[in-house]
């Protein structure tokens, strides 16, 4: 079996261009030396009424250029988002307990500083060093939230 993180989303190149700078995946190229994945499809016989206009032409799928981690594509939809997403994505880059706790706030604060110049927004920040924590929501360019840690 293998993992997809599949997103819904109204732009799906503007989502390829943010979470390929926060994950630091690559835009997945088509397969099979097609110049684009419209092209792909069209040639595996998906027919051109279940394409929408435009779909296929630029990226819509990330992949883990080392082969790690799970294949991202996003799935343009027609409707917006309207509630808080039931699941989320937690970006582990400071790294455990066992690092302390201002080696993590710094490292936490560099990635949220580079996402946000990328286009997050930040939600809140969790700071609590009472318990040894830090960690920052935030949200990607179409509201979707995930955690910083």
């Amino acid at each position: 079996m293998t993992l997809q993180l599949t997103i819904d989303c109204a732009e799906p190149r503007r989502m390829v261009d943010f979470w390929t700078e926060a994950l630091g995946y690559v835009p997945e190229p088509p397969p099979g030396g097609h110049a684009t994945w419209r092209e792909y499809w069209t040639d595996m016989g998906v027919p051109a009424a279940e394409l929408p206009p435009g779909a296929g032409e630029t990226p819509e799928s990330i992949v883990d250029p080392r082969g790690q981690g799970p294949r991202v594509w996003f799935q343009q939809v027609p409707e917006a988002k309207a509630t808080k997403n039931r699941l989320h994505l937690d970006l582990k880059v400071g790294g455990g307990r066992e690092v302390p706790l201002a080696v993590r706030v710094e490292r936490v604060t560099a990635t949220v500083d580079r996402l946000t110049e990328a286009g997050a927004t930040v939600l809140r920040i969790m700071d609590e060093p009472e318990m040894e924590y830090y960690a920052v929501v935030l949200q990607d360019p179409e509201g979707n939230e995930f955690c910083v840690v």
